[in-house]
């Protein structure tokens, strides 16, 4: 089972959160870009640009942080993190 936490954060206090789970047979990677899809659906965002620095951290801990400079549209709201948080074995 794949699970993905997804949150938003403003002044250091969750405003929201959401898990995204995932028993398809999609690869590590396809199943990370379906979740952030799903958690951007549900809290009617659009989904963010990976820059070098989120390619980065995900590859290393499997957790980053979307801030404005990720999204064209103004963000109500200081950062989007991801982390996953429970893959198949």
């Amino acid at each position: 089972m794949f699970r993905m936490w997804g949150k938003i954060v403003k002044h250091n206090r969750l405003l929201k959160d959401i898990t995204i789970q995932d028993d398809t047979d999609l690869n590590r990677t396809r199943k990370v870009f379906h979740a952030l899809e799903e958690i951007c659906l549900a809290f009617n965002l659009e989904i963010p640009m990976w820059l070098d620095g989120n390619v980065a951290e995900f590859g290393r801990i499997s957790r980053t942080r979307f801030t404005q400079d990720s999204f064209f549209e103004k963000i109500p709201f200081d950062y989007l993190e991801i982390q996953v948080i429970e893959e198949d074995a």
